[in-house]
């Protein structure tokens, strides 16, 4: 089968919205690759080898989406194009963006990224561990397996791993938690192996509900609960933990239904945040919670706060 490859080279800041628009349009399969990430991972020793080629410091990522070759594939090209254009609106520099296409195989899309993507540990004791890979936990580990297939995270992104560290020191045994936005459920998944009673995962991206029901079983784990949600829209009931790893305007948006529906002293964590909106996100935070801790990771924000 022969697949459109769409390469776009923006900013780090726009690299989770283009993701999103991608999957939203219809593509088969997305893939960022972000040099940074693989200067930090070669630094700490996770990975066994990098080319040292591919090294390098940059403020740009290059984002490459697949889409099945069709007719009606062509016509969406002008459709990403104005979505892109228009994440202006939101105050989201896109950078020197450059727009590329390309005919491909289905070999050369579907496997090629697995090496970008290893084994490695966030926090203490979370493991993040690739489903066609091995590995041997040590005592008090917390595997979570994940086959990013076409969603976004992985764990490797900043505004994921912080989350996750938070997650780790708060979720108690017998928390209900949503996940606001879940993408392949990466979140969810850590939330119930971390002793959350019930999670509920919600997505208003079919191909991000479709991967994350996928992880949830490939972790086999029943107490986790995928959704179409238009943020909270579809969630009943009340929440001792929220996370919503998204970006800053829509957190913004949804902080007051995100505070309505999390029990008393619940708490709140937003992440997806670039250090610019960081003070827009701690203002409209601030009128409905109490904030505990602010984490900054590279060009990322990532907000721990308390129900008032």
């Amino acid at each position: 089968m022969k697949w459109l490859e769409v390469k776009i080279t923006t900013s780090v800041e726009a690299e989770e919205a283009i993701t999103n628009i991608m999957h939203e349009v219809g593509a088969g399969g997305v893939v960022i690759e972000d040099p940074n990430d693989l200067k930090i991972l070669n630094d700490s020793n996770e990975w066994d080898y990098v080319d040292p080629d591919m090294i390098v410091d940059s403020d740009k990522v290059v984002i490459s989406a697949y889409f099945p070759l069709t007719p009606s594939t062509i016509d969406k090209l002008s459709i990403i194009k104005d979505r892109i254009t228009g994440l202006k609106e939101y105050n989201l520099d896109i950078g020197d963006f450059t727009f590329e296409t390309a005919e491909v195989d289905d070999e050369d899309w579907a496997n090629s990224w697995k090496k970008y993507y290893k084994t490695f540990k966030i926090g203490k004791r979370v493991v993040i561990k690739p489903s066609w890979e091995d590995y041997n936990p040590e005592e008090n580990e917390i595997v979570v397996e994940i086959d990013p297939g076409m969603a976004f995270g992985t764990g490797s992104h900043e505004t994921t791993k912080m989350c996750i560290e938070f997650l780790e020191d708060n979720v108690k045994s017998g928390d209900t938690v949503f996940d606001v936005g879940c993408g392949t459920g990466i979140l969810s998944i850590v939330s119930s192996k971390l002793g959350a009673k019930k999670v509920f995962a919600v997505d208003v991206d079919e191909v991000a509900l479709k991967v994350a029901s996928l992880n949830v079983k490939l972790n086999k784990l029943d107490n986790i609960e995928v959704l179409k949600s238009d943020l909270l829209k579809e969630l009943n009931g009340e929440a001792d933990l929220i996370v919503a790893n998204i970006i800053a305007d829509i957190i913004i948006k949804a902080t007051f239904d995100i505070h309505e529906k999390l029990k008393e002293n619940g708490l709140f964590i937003s992440s997806g945040i670039i250090k610019d909106r960081k003070d827009d996100v701690l203002n409209a935070i601030s009128e409905y919670f109490d904030v505990i801790e602010v984490k900054e990771d590279g060009e990322w924000v990532a907000i721990l706060s308390r129900k008032k």
